[in-house]
């Protein structure tokens, strides 16, 4: 028997069925925002070249309802769930959504370069665990920084 209230992070990854403007990643945001806020759900979205990762956070009922409307979206296809797995605390506790346009580096420029996004996308379990890690460590980072990313 599963708590419903305990503290849940949910990575996922999906493929968008068509591009996503400006305008339409910044409707996307503020509507995912305002009901995240409303079930007190935190989290990161990050989108690059018609991809997405997204980390959820907070009640397991919460999240998991939400990754059912989430399954059925038509924006987007190959809907895959990389980690679901308990939290003793939140990582993303300020933001309803922390929001990241990212362009995909060019590999050929950096000897032993690895890809953080890729691996998020399509790696094991042990890769995406890291790549989670090193991705909340550079939002952190930019974000003592002053350089936030986009937050409502």
């Amino acid at each position: 028997m599963t708590d419903d209230h305990a503290l849940l992070s949910l990575v996922y990854c999906s493929t968008a069925t068509r591009p996503f403007g400006q305008s339409e990643l910044a409707e996307l945001l503020a509507v995912s925002r305002a009901n995240n806020d409303a079930r007190d759900i935190t989290g990161m979205l990050l989108h690059r070249d018609g991809e997405f990762v997204q980390i959820l956070e907070g009640d397991r009922y919460d999240v998991e309802k939400l990754m059912t409307v989430i399954g059925r979206d038509p924006r987007h296809t190959d809907v895959r769930v990389l980690i679901e797995e308990p939290l003793h605390e939140r990582r993303f506790e300020d933001w309803t959504m922390g929001y990241q346009a990212l362009v995909a580096p060019d590999p050929q420029h950096s000897e032993g370069f690895r890809d953080s996004f890729d691996d998020l996308r399509m790696g094991d379990r042990d890769m995406v665990g890291r790549a989670l890690m090193e991705l909340t460590m550079w939002f952190r980072v930019r974000e003592s920084a002053g350089r936030q990313p986009v937050e409502s």
